[in-house]
């Protein structure tokens, strides 16, 4: 695995969360940049793709991450809704991947489970334990705060594959 920024993304065709962190040598996990990436339901759907994926193809050059995890879709109850998150979620996988960014998911269970410890927890939770572990001066916005947890999730499992590689290189 590559060793560098970690891009979070909480994939959205109306509002997409990012967060970029870092794990510094100490274990301490700093954050980079976080935001939203809006679109107007008044622009036509492909316009609203294009905005996702150039406003993240122009995160990473900001950001310079070495590797992307994603939230992987949950299943919608408006079909109609379900495809356009399909559809943005891949402009924005593009935009990763076209950028050579090491990509790894995360269903939003193991998310939570990560970062609060509860696979059920809300978004409030999600924000508060983000904000704690983050040690932010204030809560991030909820799709931002849903990002950066992808971003720990992430740093987290990373961290765990390591150590079980170590531990059965032992054996």
């Amino acid at each position: 695995m590559k060793k560098g920024p970690v891009l979070g993304v909480d994939p959205g065709s109306v509002a997409t969360g990012y967060g970029v962190i870092r794990q510094l040598d100490d274990g301490q996990t700093v954050v980079l940049g976080a935001g939203v990436i809006r679109t107007s339901t008044q622009r036509s759907f492909p316009d609203r793709l294009k905005h996702l994926y150039d406003s993240l193809c122009q995160i990473i050059r900001d950001y310079h991450p070495s590797m992307a995890a994603f939230e992987q879709v949950f299943v919608a109850k408006n079909a109609g809704s379900a495809l356009k998150l399909g559809h943005a979620r891949a402009a924005l996988l593009m935009a990763a991947i076209n950028n050579n960014l090491e990509i790894f998911e995360y269903s939003a269970l193991e998310i939570k489970r990560a970062v609060v410890g509860y696979g059920m927890a809300d978004k409030r939770q999600v924000q508060d334990m983000v904000t704690l572990i983050l040690k932010l001066d204030r809560r991030p916005p909820r799709d931002a705060a849903d990002a950066l947890a992808v971003a720990l999730c992430h740093i987290q499992s990373a961290e765990m594959d390591r150590l079980i590689r170590l531990e059965m290189s032992r054996q």
